[in-house]
Formats: structure tokens, sequence, C-alpha cells
């Protein structure tokens, strides 16, 4: 683990917090990652620009969106990272799903790693629900054969039966969230990358989801949870990750990083 963090005089020990934690097999080993993005202060929008301006410089400034981040991921573990808008949180995980190169370190993940970054990326709001189910799930790796095998389970699961041949361009959002939750749990993986989809379809849907993804934990699947939802980090992980710009700030108990989460955000506030 990396880190060590400054909250309210107390220095976080991540070397204390793993030796509390029970040994679990690791299914993701992320060591030493950084990001950097170089963002352009200016930039020409049109041919035209470009071509009355061909040798106009273009001012940059280099954005340091992670720097040397390093945890682990046991198998059947859920890992919380959360931090500020801005703290890098989405581009670990994008680094982890492999959407990012880094820029330095090592990512090693022991078995299948699925992403679920954005629910229904790749849906086609003209088709049915039965051609989307199909393009969803072999986006999501499956083969064509399983993504028509696990149609009905979809199906039922989103609870769609009545709306089955409508195309998704008459879903409500709701229905098309709770459509690709049930296309994503189908998906047979070791690691689960999860940034913000937990808040899906209405409070009953939710409850439904979080006792899907408990019953894969008990099966060993490790999760990565990306969420500002402290109370989802508190309810249902076993370890949580303060970021701020870049940085890993703390690691330990959930409840710890949360207090500190919101001393982050709040300074002059006290928690608890």
């Amino acid at each position: 683990m990396t880190g060590g963090a400054l909250t309210n005089g107390h220095v976080a020990d991540p070397a204390a917090d793993a030796a509390a934690q029970p040994k679990r097999s690791p299914v993701l080993v992320v060591e030493g990652v950084s990001k950097t993005f170089r963002v352009p202060h200016e930039r020409a929008f049109t041919l035209k620009e470009r071509a009355l301006h061909p040798f106009r410089s273009s001012e940059h400034h280099m954005l340091e969106a992670l720097r040397d981040v390093s945890f682990e991921l046991g198998s059947g573990e859920w890992v919380g990272i959360v931090g500020r808008n801005g703290s890098g949180k989405s581009t670990l995980l994008k680094c982890v799903a492999g959407i990012y190169r880094a820029d330095r370190g090592r990512i090693a993940a022991r078995g299948r790693l699925s992403p679920f970054i954005e629910l229904g990326v790749g849906f086609n709001a003209n088709l049915r629900a039965r051609d989307n189910v199909l393009l969803n799930g072999v986006m999501l790796g499956m083969t064509p054969d399983r993504a028509r095998d696990c149609f009905d389970e979809v199906i039922e699961y989103a609870g769609l039966e009545e709306f089955v041949d409508l195309k998704l361009k008459n879903y409500s959002s709701g229905m098309q969230v709770r459509l690709a939750f049930a296309v994503m749990i189908q998906v047979d993986a070791d690691v689960l990358l999860i940034d913000e989809v937990l808040a899906v379809g209405d409070a009953v849907f939710q409850r439904k989801c979080l006792e899907t993804l408990e019953r894969k934990r008990e099966q060993g699947c490790g999760v990565v949870l990306v969420t500002h939802d402290m109370d989802a980090v508190v309810r249902t992980c076993d370890r949580a990750i303060l970021l701020d710009r870049g940085r890993v700030v703390e690691v330990g108990d959930p409840g710890q990083v949360a207090e500190s989460y919101h001393r982050l955000n709040f300074p002059g506030e006290q928690t608890g």
C-alpha cells in the first residue's frame, strides 16, 4: 500500500490497516501508477482558423491526474475509492480497466476483469431489448450464444417483461439503466470495476442490485467501487482509499475514511 494521510493531525498507517484485515489472495495489484494529461490552453476549432494561423503555438500545461498510486484487492473484497471531483478516481479506474495507459507503474489482474463505468454504453435506441441485450452482452465479453441464452433472465431481473417489444427510445431512463445493470451482472468476472452505477432505478431495485453484488462477493469476486456516496462505502466496503489531487492520502476503515472525506470537503465542520 502507498499513501499516508494527514487528517486533523492523524497520519494514517496503511501497513497497520492492512495488517488488521484478514488475508485474501490478491486478484488485483496496482503498484506506483501515475498518469499525466497534456491540457491545451487554446484550441483551433475550425479548418479556417488552422489555415489562417498555421504557426500559432499551442500552449498547454501538464495535469498530474495520478501520482504513484498503489493498492491491492483481495478475492471477495470490496475497496471504495473516494475523493473530491478531480481527485483522479475515474482516471484510476480507467487505467485499471485498460481504457487509459498508465505513464508509470504496474497493474496486474488475476482472472477476468470487467469495467462497469457507464451503464448502457453501446445501446441502440432504435433497437428492441433483445437486440440490445445481445449487443451489450457481446461488448461486455459474452459469447453471442451466452448473450442470447441469458435474455429471459435479464428481462425478468429488470422487470421489463411487458416492454420486450418496445424500442429502447420508448423506454424511460430508469428502464434503460435497469436493463443495462441486468446485462452487466450476467458477466462472469473475478474483478468488477464500478463507477457510480449503484444508484440505479428505485429503492427496491437498488436493494436488489446490492444483494446481487453481495452474492458475487461471496463467490470470491472482488469489487473496486468509485463513488461519492459515503453511506454506500461504509455499508458495503471492506476498505476505502481517499484520493486527493491524484495521490493516496488515506487507506483504511471505510468509516474513518468517510470522515476524512467529509473534513476534506468541509474543513470548518465537525464530524460525528
